[in-house]
């Protein structure tokens, strides 16, 4: 049965702008009189807080396959309580970041992504998903001009993360954006493939 509502998801690197991307295209739709949403994970359930408060804030990092799971279990959730029930009532949700980071984060600390995958199958395939793709060089450069700490500084595991989104966007399952360029145009690219599916699911 197709679903009512459409199914977007973010995703990149800390610092390749996804978040603030996520969030203009939200309000881009909104301002066209889109019922659009934006979500993120980790999400604001229970586990999710334990993910910020316990794993990305470094206090715990122990072994991967229990963070795998962490955020399965909260991604889960997230789909159960805020997506599907949105999805139902025909909203356009943007998440920002979905299974795919958890494929290119835990993957890249040698969790064996079939297993990540098979951990996921119940999360609801994306309508499209874009990876806004910067190198972790310029991903800690943007991050250090705010006066952020990227959660994850190690350039080699960076470039590891990056291969892997590389690898998804190879196999058809993420649509690449070049983040390198200005805000303005990244956001225009992202527009254009979100209008192309509107136009195509009758939203427009």
């Amino acid at each position: 049965m197709r679903r009512k509502g459409i199914l977007i998801a973010i995703e990149g690197l800390d610092g390749s702008g996804k978040t603030t991307i996520s969030k203009a295209l939200v309000e881009w739709m909104r301002s066209r009189g889109f019922n659009a949403i934006y979500t993120a994970e980790p999400s604001t359930s229970p586990i999710g807080e334990l993910i910020r408060s316990k794993i990305i804030s470094g206090e715990i990092r122990r072994d991967t396959r229990i963070e795998a799971l962490l955020f399965a279990a909260d991604r889960l959730w997230h789909v159960l309580y805020d997506i599907e029930p949105l999805l139902g009532e025909g909203r356009i949700v943007v998440t920002d970041r979905y299974y795919f980071s958890s494929i290119a984060y835990q993957g890249a600390l040698n969790v064996d992504i079939a297993w990540i995958r098979t951990l996921n199958k119940f999360a609801i395939k994306p309508d499209t998903a874009i990876y806004i793709d910067v190198t972790p060089e310029e991903a800690l450069r943007r991050k250090k001009k705010e006066g952020l700490k990227l959660l994850f500084e190690n350039i080699e595991y960076l470039r590891k993360v990056r291969r892997i989104y590389l690898e998804l966007v190879n196999y058809g399952e993420l649509r690449l954006v070049d983040g390198m360029r200005d805000f303005e145009e990244v956001l225009e690219e992202v527009k254009s493939i979100v209008n192309d599916l509107l136009s195509e699911r009758g939203f427009s």
